[in-house]
């Protein structure tokens, strides 16, 4: 979100710094790496409260890490990797910090094997909107059969928080709001809750063994082949989960046709990779092996087989960095290629150009009507866009790419009418990016939920921070 302005910037670095800051504010907005996609981290006068100083990092033991809100991803894997150890639920960005990664319940391209960030907080310290630091742990607090948390604060004041009543989406992945579940745990009323109700300083995190992974790039044919790999690949790791088959697959993404054609023929030569048929599509899976990954490699050539792909996949093996980061350049390029297209039609035709996406997800079974009405709804706008994401959990992100104000606007419309259907089919408009202050998800948020949803939220911000102080504005219009 472009602008903004700000009372001022600190860097706190420890929880206490970060709670007499707080306590002393007006308005406080903690940002971290400021890498949302929501305008969650842009200002509006508040004072911004940086996380970046917060970095500390413990491994605990070998299922188990500490560390600060300011940590950037990279760096926590990079210190988990000296001692074989891996934090699973990241995000394609690995520059986010852990701060901003629990506060949004992030989620990325292995949500089909490891859930979402929410799965992997064990304990947060958080600063409360008047300065009171808490820490709380999985398991602490449990709301009660009528659907209250009480919290004690450290001077030993009681709040009584409500339990929001709607009725959550069963999707792999939400990034919408406030946490609600009849017996939810208060930890996971924080996390997701975009600096609203608290700010984090620092968690606990569950990690597992370094996994050896090998990437594998498979050309499909259409659209309609794509969808058929994954569900096989799909199908495939469940009996790897079960032990009951070599080929444990974490993660599918899917490139389409659109995105493809507007990549530069240098980006297929740095990657090795010839630049595939007009209608053909790229997969990208993440497969997880052992020690000898024969067994594996050999039953995905099957599974490729029987779904008629013709072209021999390209493989990185474990030990092959280099291809790895060849793989994974040519995913990035894609979203680099469509910001790029905007940039220059921004600079162009209109400084008030923006980009406008989806992040929408829907249960896998209902994927093709999703992605039939993604392709429908643009091309009867007669919007320009591309489409890649997450296909191993149905999270894929339609962006228009706009000529014009006018296809700005035209495409906002269109991505909330295909929100609403979304919804109908028991998806979600939010899938992994959060609201923010994006006007746009807002919209989608109320749609989700409801006024009445809505109500129920500012009920629970109201509880926490009656004057409105952290991130005003963030998810929720203030009051």
């Amino acid at each position: 979100m472009a602008g903004g302005f700000a009372a001022g910037i600190v860097f706190p670095r420890t929880a206490a710094d970060a709670a007499a800051l707080v306590a002393s504010a007006r308005q406080v907005l903690p940002i971290g790496a400021q890498s949302s996609l929501t305008g969650g981290a842009t200002p509006r006068g508040e004072l911004l409260l940086s996380t970046r100083a917060l970095t500390g990092i413990d491994v605990l033991s070998r299922s188990a890490v500490r560390a600060g809100a300011g940590v950037p991803l990279a760096d926590l894997q990079r210190a988990l990797a000296s001692h074989g150890l891996y934090y699973p639920p990241v995000p394609t960005f690995e520059g986010a910090f852990v701060g901003g990664t629990i506060a949004t319940n992030a989620a990325g391209a292995a949500t089909f094997k490891y859930g979402s960030t929410r799965r992997w907080v064990e304990a947060v310290t958080i600063v409360l909107a008047d300065g009171a630091v808490v820490t709380l742990g999985r398991g602490q607090a449990i709301a009660s059969p009528d659907g209250v948390f009480e919290l004690a604060y450290p001077s030993g004041r009681i709040v009584q928080i409500p339990v929001p009543q709607y009725r959550m989406p069963d999707v792999p992945k939400l990034s919408a709001g406030y946490y609600a579940r009849t017996g939810m745990d208060l930890i996971d009323l924080f996390i997701g809750s975009e600096g609203t109700l608290g700010i984090i300083v620092d968690a606990t995190l569950r990690v597992i063994p370094r996994p050896r992974r090998s990437l594998v790039l498979v050309t499909c044919d259409s659209e309609a082949q794509a969808l058929a790999v994954t569900a096989a690949l799909r199908q495939e790791a469940a009996l790897s989960w079960r032990g009951e088959g070599p080929l444990d697959v974490a993660a599918i993404e899917y490139i389409d046709d659109r995105s493809l054609a507007r990549l530069p023929a240098e980006t297929f030569a740095r990657a090795g990779v010839p630049r595939p048929t007009p209608s053909s599509v790229l997969l990208l899976a993440q497969v997880e092996v052992p020690n000898d990954d024969t067994a594996a490699m050999e039953r995905l050539a099957d599974v490729l087989g029987a779904c008629g792909v013709a072209d021999d996949p390209r493989i990185a093996a474990p030990a092959d960095e280099r291809e790895a980061a060849r793989l994974l350049e040519l995913r990035e390029a894609v979203p680099a290629a469509v910001n790029a297209e905007i940039a220059a039609a921004k600079a162009r035709v209109d400084p008030g150009l923006e980009k406008t996406a989806g992040d929408f997800v829907v249960p896998f079974e209902r994927l093709d009507a999703a992605l039939a009405l993604y392709r429908e709804t643009f091309e009867r706008e007669g919007l320009e866009y591309a489409i890649w994401g997450h296909l191993s959990d149905g999270n894929l992100h339609p962006n228009v790419v706009p000529r014009s104000v006018d296809d700005m606007h035209r495409g906002t419309r269109a991505l909330l009418e295909i929100a609403r259907r979304v919804i109908a089919m028991g998806g979600a408009p939010l899938a992994e990016h959060g609201v923010g202050r994006s006007p746009l998800k807002q919209q989608m948020l109320r749609e989700l939920y409801g006024e009445a949803g809505i109500a129920e939220m500012r009920a629970v911000k109201r509880a926490l921070d009656p004057a409105w102080k952290l991130a005003p504005g963030v998810i929720v219009p203030s009051e």
